[in-house]
């Protein structure tokens, strides 16, 4: 077997977790032989009596083949931290998780560009529209986007994302194979067909309780080069990932919100904090060097059906309603309608809250 299989094992262990587990490194070299330690070593290790105790029933209990041949059968992978596919920045945090299990394309996690969008389960219509605008301009620079797949802002940022064809990864409180929420399913399947990645430090089949969710709003910030809040409330988890954030010296990002609205309350806080108020995508391209990446005007209207071109030219300097658009088209809505929807699906427009703009 190799060491990394060591790691696999020991992170399914009961009570040994980051800490105690580099411990037991610090102590023995390596996971193999911690793996192979006696019990009077391990108690020599530091570790105490019910900790050595359940790793003694863990390890005659474990069969090694056997959980590797399931893990392949339902197509999930791990990644431990002595493998050059572990996230370098998740590297840097305080007792960095042993190993991730994963679904989907386990190089995202190394990818240049790597940005969380987070915020509240109860999403207004102006926490959508801003989410939308943030994830798909972001994701088209090139950031892959990570969030956690809950309702609201989490499960819009995973969708615009792969609107603008680009990559995320949903970090989950649970194990890899459990789609959680279960309204999320679709979701949580359409991640992994856009060739995005599903990941936890929690092994397959554990469910998610009260106490996960901050261990994975921990990942999330971990592996994020940065952290952009779109909405929230006073007690939001988001704040909770914005918070390590600021722990991990990560760069946070805050967008404000009618003052009337509770829900503007987590960023205005982190703004108070020291987070970086930003009210468009160009101030997270500037802070990260980025570039927005233009498309040349002739080749986006080449092709383009007599009525499309129209639209595409009203729309090209402004985002307009649909109500706008058929005003200015002076034509049928039913028609207007259908072509907006060809468009759509044909990438060449894009609708943030029920104003459409070029893609």
């Amino acid at each position: 077997m190799e060491e990394r299989d060591y790691y696999l094992g020991f992170s399914l262990v009961s009570g040994i977790g980051p800490k105690t587990f580099a411990q037991l490194l610090k102590y023995f070299k390596t996971a193999e032989t911690a793996w192979n330690a006696s019990l009077k070593e391990f108690k020599n290790a530091g570790l105490g009596e019910l900790t050595t105790q359940k790793f003694e029933k863990a390890r005659g209990e474990f069969n090694f083949a056997e959980y590797k041949r399931k893990l392949k059968l339902q197509k999930i992978d791990y990644i431990a931290i002595v493998d050059k596919e572990y996230s370098p920045l998740l590297k840097q945090i305080p007792n960095p998780p042993i190993l991730l299990f994963i679904k989907g394309n386990k190089s995202l996690l190394k990818s240049s560009q790597i940005l969380a969008i987070v915020g509240t389960r109860k999403m207004t219509n102006y926490g959508q529209e801003v989410t939308e605008k943030f994830a798909f301009e972001l994701a088209s620079a090139g950031f892959t986007i990570v969030s956690g797949m809950a309702l609201g802002v989490d499960g819009q940022a995973h969708s615009s994302t792969m609107f603008a064809k680009g990559k995320t990864i949903a970090v989950l409180g649970n194990g890899v194979d459990l789609p959680f929420p279960t309204s999320n399913q679709n979701l949580y399947h359409r991640i992994l067909e856009s060739g995005g990645a599903i990941i936890s430090e929690f092994p397959p089949g554990e469910p998610p309780n009260k106490g996960t969710f901050p261990s994975r709003n921990r990942i999330i910030a971990g592996i994020s080069q940065g952290i952009l809040v779109t909405e929230g409330a006073e007690d939001s988890g988001s704040l909770i990932t914005a918070n390590y954030g600021l722990e991990f010296k990560r760069k946070v990002f805050a967008v404000p919100g009618p003052i009337t609205s509770p829900l503007s309350a987590a960023p205005l806080r982190l703004i108070e904090k020291g987070a970086r108020l930003v009210v468009s995508p160009d101030d997270i391209l500037k802070e990260f060097d980025v570039r927005k990446v233009q498309k040349d005007k002739e080749s986006r209207l080449k092709g383009l059906t007599k009525e499309e071109l129209k639209i595409a030219q009203i729309i090209e300097n402004e985002p307009l309603s649909f109500d706008e658009i058929v005003r200015k088209l002076n034509s049928e809505s039913s028609k207007v309608a259908t072509i907006l929807s060809i468009m759509e699906i044909k990438g060449i427009i894009k609708n943030f809250g029920g104003n459409y703009s070029l893609n």
